[in-house]
């Protein structure tokens, strides 16, 4: 049984991904394809893959995970599972510590080899979503006034605008997490609404559901839903009214700058990320589920250099 992973990122449709897994799932699992979401991993099956508070070292409670998620896998083997999606943008960190470290999932290597490691070393393909920084970043900030009130202050974002990390960086972090697993990465202002094409994509295949495909799931707050919050909050809602949008967080330059830095990176994935991942921009699943030969994915910018030395 293959193992795949959707990892999202948080504020790249994750949660709509996971409404059509889950509306989907019976057709799915008829067709032998099983699927792990949040609320089954976060109830307690992957509990301690992460180091938690516990008269437990680390090293046992992951081991005690490890054989706990042994033995789901066994039975879904036993039913005739061909593939098992597993979806949780936690994997890789969360919202609440990327605002406070003013980082992009700085801990997104360390976290996915533990996860790796609890699965026995079974990951077979990744699927990461990446987005827009200056959009990510609005989002993001959206998200953490709705649930606790609170907002940037200018000078840390002015520390996120000039942040040096980016999604090439958790590309190549992961990708040492996981060794031989195919990693491919999906641009948010590609696929955000084609949950199908993503499913495509992550089983290399073409037969994917297309009920509840257009259906959406914590979608970012309106501005007249981010005025009413800020007014209740006791804040001035001018520098922070249209942050949803990316536009009312930073200024022009910092705009530019993190739009670059985007450019960059869909550069470098689309030149073939050294070997390491391949992009996909295709939003049907047709399209989406006809993989590269595996030979091709590895090859990147050397083998270009190669080439031109050969002819």
């Amino acid at each position: 049984m293959d193992i795949h992973l959707h990892l999202g990122a948080h504020r790249a449709a994750s949660t709509s991904f996971q409404f059509y897994m889950r509306s989907n799932a019976e057709t799915l699992g008829d067709g032998g394809v099983g699927y792990w979401g949040p609320p089954r991993l976060r109830k307690g099956l992957f509990h301690g893959v992460t180091p938690v508070a516990s008269v437990m070292s680390p090293a046992q409670q992951i081991e005690r995970a490890r054989g706990r998620i042994a033995l789901r896998l066994a039975k879904l083997e036993a039913r005739g599972l061909r593939a098992l999606v597993v979806s949780d943008e936690n994997m890789l960190g969360s919202v609440r510590h990327n605002l406070r470290h003013r980082q992009l999932y700085p801990a997104a290597g360390q976290r996915l080899a533990r996860y790796r490691h609890a699965m026995g070393g079974r990951v077979d393909r990744v699927i990461l979503c990446i987005r827009a920084p200056q959009h990510y970043w609005a989002s993001a900030y959206a998200f953490s006034l709705m649930r606790i009130g609170q907002v940037p202050g200018r000078a840390e974002l002015a520390e996120i605008a000039a942040m040096p990390r980016s999604w090439r960086d958790v590309v190549t972090d992961l990708a040492c997490a996981l060794p031989g697993a195919e990693i491919i990465v999906l641009p948010h202002e590609r696929l955000a609404p084609y949950p199908e094409a993503r499913l495509a994509a992550l089983l290399g295949r073409v037969e994917v559901p297309r009920k509840h495909a257009r259906e959406v799931r914590n979608a970012r707050p309106s501005t007249a839903a981010l005025v009413a919050r800020l007014t209740d909050c006791g804040l001035d809602p001018g520098p922070y009214a249209e942050m949803a949008e990316g536009a009312g967080l930073f200024d022009r330059e910092a705009r530019a700058r993190m739009a670059e830095t985007y450019a960059d990176d869909l550069y470098w994935l689309r030149a073939g990320a050294d070997g390491l991942a391949r992009i996909c921009e295709e939003t049907t699943p047709e399209t989406a589920g006809t993989n590269p030969d595996p030979g091709a994915i590895r090859r990147g910018q050397s083998n270009g250099t190669q080439a031109r030395r050969m002819a």
